[in-house]
């Protein structure tokens, strides 16, 4: 008998993604992994775990949700949970930038994540366009870095990531989990109810480092059993989401600063 709740993937698969990949078969769930971004005529499909463009091009077809943050969520939280300035500009208003800052796209890998020392050092309006939000913030440095798993208003599961702007895998600590419990009972409501929120910390202080959409994170050396439930949760069928969830699905038109033909 084939189980009715199909996970699909994308052609290429990461480290993070197999491991997802074999606990949803452990679980009796059937996954596909397509070789390209061509849809197979009579698939249906409940889930996915790909990355934005993947998703962009094959869940509208098979009728799934994608969730994520709104665009300006990291920039409207408050500071003393961000504890660094954070603005939302269009491309086009970083340009005017005239000091170093660290920039990034808020759902997206139109603008690659890094520290740019002025506008000009931007990618151009020939490759992405000048409407595509940014993310424009203070430069600091995370002495260690943590990946939360959200799911109903409560840390699923947490992996570190990094300490010292460098690779470190292991679990996360007690108060990085602690942290993740304090921010959603804080603004656990201007969230989807499946997400990924990173966490780290400056200068001994807890501060938000960024969101991300589940159905497209890594999980690292977290519990792939329970990643995987905010990974369903996160990426599911449209038909069933809740009321709440409704406002956070992705919009289909997303890719928008990109002048990649769709599927590059």
């Amino acid at each position: 008998m084939i189980p009715s709740v199909t996970l699909v993937l994308p052609p290429r698969l990461t480290a993070s993604a197999l491991t997802l990949r074999d606990a949803a078969e452990r679980r009796g769930l059937r996954t596909v992994q397509l070789p390209t971004f061509d849809v197979p005529a009579g698939l249906r499909a409940d889930h996915l775990h790909a990355g934005p463009t993947f998703a962009d091009v094959v869940a509208p077809l098979l009728g799934i949700a994608p969730l994520e943050a709104p665009h300006d969520w990291l920039a409207l939280l408050p500071r003393e949970l961000t504890r660094r300035e954070i603005t939302l500009v269009t491309l086009g208003e970083a340009y005017e930038l005239r000091r170093p800052a660290f920039v990034k796209s808020p759902n997206d890998k139109n603008i690659k994540a890094m520290i740019y020392t002025d506008g000009s050092r931007l990618p151009g309006p020939d490759a992405i366009d000048r409407r595509t939000p940014v993310l424009v913030s203070d430069i600091v440095d995370f002495t260690a870095e943590y990946r939360l798993h959200l799911l109903d208003g409560a840390v699923q599961v947490g992996s570190q990531y990094a300490e010292r702007g460098r690779l470190l895998l292991g679990p996360p600590s007690a108060d990085a989990l602690a942290f993740g419990e304090d921010l959603l009972a804080s603004v656990g409501h201007t969230l989807p109810t499946a997400i990924v929120v990173d966490v780290g910390v400056i200068d001994g202080r807890w501060a938000v480092i960024e969101s991300n959409a589940a159905w497209a994170s890594g999980a690292y050396v977290a519990d792939p059993d329970l990643a995987l439930d905010v990974v369903l949760r996160a990426a599911g069928p449209l038909d069933r989401l809740s009321s709440h969830d409704r406002r956070f699905v992705r919009p289909s038109h997303s890719r928008l600063g990109s002048r990649e033909p769709t599927g590059a």
